[in-house]
């Protein structure tokens, strides 16, 4: 007897995309979203399931529509069909990064995320959406009080801890931003970088794309220090400096939040939200005392 076909793999088979017979590989490591290596005739794709997401400000047709106009202007792969709640991309041969790779690369990724911040405002289309995190996390916060979160007795200590770090932001352009940039949504073919997964995209400062990239690379300050000039094209300033530093706090903030809202709302396979919102609480407490201590600030 054969062994049983997962359902969710029966979906990504059932695609009218395929052509001739199709091999199905999950790819790990999504917290919210199924995804998976299809080989068909034509060669190999990605599969990437979801559906919309209101508690995280995610819609299917505005990732979709960012992807697409990512493509357009060259900075990730194209988008081959789109429908019954799956998008198949073309799949990229190169190595996806770790945090060492973010690292190592810095300057490269400093240029093509400058250049992705000025691009993408000519190609996308549709209502603007707004990703201002500090106004994610007051959001949150509301969810989580109405939904009856175990962490509901922290929420004032994080609205007051989004408030400081908001304070300390140095006034900057808006531009289109990735605001997901987690090393492995970045791939290098050996010839150039891609970015990918766009569920998060939308208009806002540069700060949060730059301090979400040093942040979930584990860089040292001197490090991140080296990935604002090398995208402003010049040292930065002591305000754009501790305004990384607060927006790289924010970013860790938002995360465990996010990870909050989801154990509310989310059931991945093997996705463990608990154990997530415990490691970026920690992770931000590191942060925020590195922080506080550079810049003279005292808890409350």
């Amino acid at each position: 007897m054969e062994a049983s076909v997962p359902p969710i793999e029966e979906r990504v088979r059932a695609l009218p995309c395929w052509n001739g017979g199709v091999e199905i590989e999950p790819l790990g490591g999504g917290l919210s979203n199924a995804n998976f290596l299809v080989r068909d005739a034509n060669g190999k794709h990605v599969v990437r399931l979801g559906r919309d997401f209101p508690f995280h400000h995610v819609f299917r047709d505005r990732e979709l529509m960012s992807a697409r106009a990512a493509h357009a202007c060259g900075f990730a792969p194209a988008v081959e069909y789109a429908g019954n709640g799956a998008m198949v991309f073309q799949h990229i041969d190169g190595r996806t990064f770790t945090g060492d790779d973010v690292r190592a690369n810095a300057e490269r990724i400093a240029a093509l995320i400058r250049t992705f911040h000025r691009e993408m405002p000519h190609h996308v289309s549709g209502a603007g959406f707004m990703f201002w995190v500090f106004h994610v996390i007051r959001d949150y916060a509301r969810l989580l009080e109405a939904g009856g979160s175990r962490m509901r007795a922290e929420l004032p200590r994080y609205l007051a801890l989004a408030d400081e770090l908001e304070a300390a932001q140095a006034p900057l352009p808006i531009v289109f931003g990735h605001n997901d940039l987690l090393p492995a949504n970045i791939i290098d073919d050996g010839d150039r970088l891609w970015l990918i997964d766009f569920e998060y995209a939308g208009f806002n400062t540069a700060m949060f794309d730059l301090a979400g990239l040093s942040s979930n690379s584990g860089m040292s300050d001197g490090q991140a220090g080296q990935l604002l000039a090398a995208y402003f094209g010049h040292e930065p300033v002591a305000a754009i400096r501790r305004a990384h530093a607060a927006m790289q706090c924010a970013s860790l903030l938002r995360e465990a939040t996010w990870s909050m809202i989801s154990e509310l709302y989310l059931d991945a396979p093997g996705a463990d939200y608990v154990a997530y919102t415990h490691d970026n609480l920690e992770r931000l407490e590191a942060a925020l005392d590195r922080y506080r201590t550079q810049y003279g600030m005292r808890r409350s």
